[in-house]
């Protein structure tokens, strides 16, 4: 059995004629009577850990990570950040179709027969020296007003949760695009090689309700090389599977066992040409790294009281929210490139109060934790945090209306984020909705707007990171309408 002839039997038509025109090459060359020399120009330099493109980054950063705490589900804006006084005024009385204009909603609330607009039940009060309107369900929050910029018009095409958080994480609706965090680490690489240049974190939720799934396209590197793709930290258990090696197995022994198999996987290369078999020995080397690493990173033993304090009692619970953003600070002062948390629970069509109550008993304290941390420790000024969902809430109610009780539906025409940050201008509201929380009425942020600032703040400029699949030169902000950086929350 020739493993080039099954090789080249298992290719379809795209993949033969992508790589026609180098297999002539290859023959013509062999003709001249130069296999070894042109093996030899054809196989790439040794691969690096985590290396990043050259030329990169364009300009100087502002920021060198990111942390990107994504609320998966939707949090209600309405009774966390957009705050919207005259609503006590409207309560259960029907949105106005002025305010509607026709707009599409989904089936969970088209076939009701009233939108009974339900003003939040919570208190908002305004934080720091910039007087930033934050509920009362986000305390801690409030406490780092001054070092956050709050963008209030965010706003995307997707009305549904699969293709919404989709395109939140990878800029397209379509399955199969990169994911920002492979894009950034492709384009900039990393600095550390004993670790994973992009990290996923999927803590645990308080609230009762039913969660949405979390796809591993959120974490994908699409068409990119699969090196890129982001690497999940289990929240239970080992962090990582097969973290230690097996009874009878030391070290040294598996040290021999991947020295072995990386000569194998080198000839296969040497046979096929296929790069992806040199991503495979990275991954391996990449991996007994981590079995020292890892254990290191997770072992918070030496981490002082006041800072276990300061994440909250929960801290110490691994796989909650409080751990995970602990865990994110030690990550990127390990030089991690991009650190992902995806907290689910947020889709609150009923029991809103109730249930957002309990997440953000989960967010609260440690996200503004992480904000304070990272600043004691000099950190948060070439370090970016970015903090929401995939869209908001409706104003009106979904189900049964009480002043103490309510749901709501999804709305992707308007949501808050906030930034923090490398970069970012704390202390900053950005962008105004109308009365009702349903319309944007000034400055408007499209979730491609936001991408391109994320790599603006990382000194990428967005139109200049791409890669060619598809027919095109594919960018994490899409090549169909032009992003925008918004300047107006920069430094």
């Amino acid at each position: 059995m020739n493993p080039l002839h099954d090789y080249l039997a298992l290719q379809n038509r795209r993949q033969f004629f992508a790589s026609a025109g180098l297999s002539a090459g290859a023959i013509a060359l062999a003709t001249l009577g130069a296999p070894a020399r042109a093996l030899a120009a054809a196989k790439p330099a040794p691969l690096r850990v985590h290396p990043g493109l050259a030329g990169f980054p364009h300009f100087a950063p502002k920021a060198k990570r990111l942390i990107y705490l994504h609320l998966n589900g939707g949090p209600s804006q309405l009774d966390l950040l957009d705050y919207k006084p005259k609503l006590v005024e409207h309560f259960d009385k029907d949105l106005p179709d002025s305010i509607r204009k026709g707009q599409r909603i989904t089936t969970m609330t088209s076939g009701q027969a009233r939108l009974p607009v339900a003003p939040s039940m919570f208190k908002f009060s305004q934080a720091g020296k910039c007087g930033m309107w934050i509920s009362e369900l986000l305390a801690h929050t409030a406490g780092v007003a001054d070092d956050i910029a709050l963008i209030k018009t965010i706003h995307t095409e997707a009305i549904n949760h699969d293709p919404a958080c989709t395109v939140v994480m990878t800029g397209s609706e379509i399955p199969g695009k990169p994911s920002l965090g492979s894009w950034l680490s492709y384009g900039l690489g990393s600095e550390n090689n004993d670790l994973p240049s992009f990290v996923v974190l999927t803590p645990v939720w308080s609230s009762k309700s039913a969660a949405q799934a979390l796809f591993t396209r959120m974490w994908s590197s699409g068409f990119i090389p699969t090196h890129h793709a982001g690497v999940a930290l289990r929240a239970q258990g080992d962090p990582v599977l097969y973290i230690k090696n097996p009874p009878g197995v030391d070290r040294s022994s598996r040290r021999a066992m991947l020295d072995g198999l990386g000569k194998l996987n080198e000839l296969n290369f040497q046979r096929m040409g296929d790069p992806e078999t040199q991503t495979r020995i990275a991954q391996y080397e990449m991996a007994f790294r981590m079995q020292a690493s890892v254990p290191e990173l997770t072992d918070i033993s030496k981490e002082s009281k006041a800072t276990l304090d300061m994440y909250g009692p929960d801290v110490t619970k691994p796989g909650t929210f409080a751990a995970s953003c602990l865990l994110a600070r030690r990550l990127i002062e390990r030089d991690v490139r991009v650190v992902q948390l995806l907290h689910r629970g947020w889709d609150q069509h009923g029991n809103l109060p109730n249930d957002i109550r309990a997440q953000c008993g989960d967010v609260d304290q440690p996200a503004a934790a992480l904000i304070r941390d990272l600043k004691q420790r000099g950190l948060l000024d070439d370090t970016l945090v970015v903090w929401g969902g995939e869209f908001g809430r409706t104003v009106y109610s979904q189900g049964t209306l009480k002043k103490d009780n309510y749901g709501r539906d999804h709305h992707p025409r308007n949501f808050c984020m906030w930034l923090a940050g490398g970069g970012i201008k704390g202390g900053v509201t950005y962008g105004e909705t109308d009365d009702f929380s349903y319309n944007v009425v000034e400055n408007p942020v499209h979730l491609r707007d936001l991408n391109a600032t994320i790599l603006h703040l990382l000194g990428i400029d967005h139109r200049r990171l791409t890669y060619r699949a598809l027919g095109l030169d594919q960018r994490l902000t899409g090549v169909e309408v032009e992003a925008e950086v918004v300047k107006g929350v920069l430094v």
